[in-house]
């Protein structure tokens, strides 16, 4: 399982390795970008400490941790362009804070009072599917839209003819025949998508070491493009194996795929207990190689960060976190029957009869008094 090593630029000790193909796109960030990447890891997961408190307090019916996660989602979001469509799984809430969804948008969903909290051609940015793997045909059927304008020379205004596709999926998910059926769809067509597989190590209960029996990243073989691994808490590491994917699949190489080799250290969702299938010398030897500290150490080195910014970029954290929740307690409820009536476009006969029954069902409840 482990015969393929991760590609990683910067080590858990926080120094950083030369590598003649990678090293190139660290060498064109500034010294703003650099210190972006921390505080995007930084701001994600102070949201994700506060949404697990108001699941626990009842405020939200559910949270997906992605603590552990950081320095993947970050690195691989900050190496696309914003014109760039992004099919996310349920997880990615670091690529979604990078992209300016704002913590009500993205905490609706969660409070259980909408579908979801914004418009995806706003961000270039899809919904959450909570449906596994859905996203991939998703993500898909938007690159075969992108090789079908630029072949009939109809691109729609406002997008870019470099436009590539960002598909998200997690270890698990890739044992879905959808994930199958989206990469030999991308495969045989050629089309402009770049595989974003992280490898939290647990589908669930369920270790990689189950689901596959040789890394995730040789099944692109397969379908007939490159797949890579990368090691998912080197955040600089991540940026530049994406920005040389990237790169590749605009140039017209077909679609790409990366093992991003991370680790969960919370929960699955809050409604999990991992205590109960993996042991806690396990969590332990992941937190040391937390893609933060490991970080941090390396800009404080280079002088590119000092305690200054670490103290600006926790005030902005705190803040962020106090909007959270002041947006999760003011949400208000969708009326229900905006359900049925943003189902079909038009009319639907069905939809009418469900709807008439959820009524009267409703009106079963109400106090003798109170009935009509």
């Amino acid at each position: 399982m482990n015969a393929v090593q991760p590609i990683q630029l910067l080590a858990p000790e926080g120094t950083l390795s030369e590598n003649e193909t990678y090293s190139p796109y660290i060498a064109a960030l500034s010294d703003e970008d650099l210190r972006s990447l921390y505080r995007n890891m930084a701001l994600e997961r102070r949201l994700d400490a506060e949404a697990t408190s108001l699941q626990r307090q009842g405020q939200l019916a559910l949270w997906v941790p992605a603590l552990g996660q950081e320095g993947a989602q970050v690195g691989t979001i900050a190496a696309l362009k914003p014109s760039d469509m992004v099919f996310p799984t349920y997880r990615e809430h670091a690529m979604a804070l990078y992209r300016g969804i704002t913590p009500e948008e993205l905490i609706t969903q969660f409070r259980a009072v909408a579908h979801a909290g914004w418009t995806p051609e706003k961000y270039n940015f899809h919904l959450y599917t909570v449906v596994l793997g859905a996203q991939t045909l998703h993500a898909a059927g938007w690159a075969m839209g992108i090789a079908q304008d630029l072949r009939t020379g109809s691109v729609p205004r406002g997008r870019q003819e470099d436009e590539i596709v960002l598909a998200c999926l997690g270890d698990g998910a890739s044992s879905q025949g959808d994930v199958h059926e989206s990469m030999v769809f991308a495969g045989s067509y050629g089309l402009p998508v770049l595989y974003f597989i992280q490898n939290n190590h647990w589908a669930i209960s369920v270790p990689t070491s189950t689901q596959s029996k040789a890394p995730l990243a040789a099944r692109a073989g397969g379908y007939g493009f490159e797949g890579v691994r990368v090691d998912g808490n080197d955040v600089l590491g991540s940026y530049a194996v994406a920005a040389h994917m990237a790169e590749q699949i605009r140039s017209g190489q077909g679609p790409k795929l990366i093992e991003s080799v991370t680790y969960r250290i919370g929960a699955h969702t809050t409604a999990d207990d991992p205590t109960k299938y993996r042991s806690a010398d396990e969590v332990e030897r992941w937190k040391a190689q937390d893609p933060l500290d490991r970080y941090r150490t390396w800009l404080t080195a280079q002088e590119t960060a000092d305690e200054g910014f670490y103290q600006q970029v926790e005030e902005e954290a705190e803040d962020l976190a106090a909007e959270l929740r002041r947006a999760t307690l003011s949400i208000e409820a969708q009326p229900l029957e905006e359900v049925f009536d943003t189902v079909y476009a038009e009319p639907h006969r069905q939809i009418e009869a469900e709807k008439a029954w959820l009524k009267d069902y409703e009106a079963g409840f109400a106090e003798d008094g109170d009935k009509a």
